[in-house]
């Protein structure tokens, strides 16, 4: 679908080239995207309660559930509380454009172009600051003993 949108007026000889490149990009993007997703997942499990039948839950979505649940066991709320203090901590120490994108992408859940629109940059300026954030945020979430 690429292919015929943007490229309609390629010459047909440079199509199997441009579908390739269309391709591997897209393959790579899927990757990083799932990498992020991992990432934060991995960070966020910490918040909620663990259970078989959870399987596929995203863990902000079931992140009020999980409070509920909490609050019978002090030691576990008190833990999850400090948690995601430690988050909200790092998330401010960010440099304003990098916390900027981060939050458009990944909190507020803008695809890359529609966060590039809200910044008022280009997509891969977009892409730059939010890798850039959420390796730094790794770093000071490890320097501050959250494992992930």
């Amino acid at each position: 679908m690429k292919l015929a949108d943007r490229y309609a007026h390629a010459p047909a000889a440079e199509l199997p080239l441009l579908f390739q490149r269309i391709l591997q990009n897209t393959i790579r993007d899927f990757y990083r995207r799932s990498k992020v997703r991992r990432f934060f997942t991995t960070l966020f499990s910490s918040l909620i309660p663990v259970r078989q039948e959870d399987d596929g839950l995203d863990p902000l979505e079931v992140l009020n559930v999980a409070a509920d649940e909490t609050h019978s066991n002090p030691e576990v709320w008190l833990a999850r509380k400090e948690v995601s203090q430690l988050i909200e901590g790092a998330i401010s120490l960010l440099p304003n454009r990098q916390r900027e994108a981060f939050l458009l992408r990944y909190w507020e859940g803008l695809d890359v172009a529609e966060t590039a629109a809200v910044m008022g940059c280009s997509q891969g300026s977009v892409k730059t600051h939010c890798s850039r954030a959420t390796h730094t945020l790794a770093t000071i979430l490890q320097q501050k003993g959250v494992s992930l």
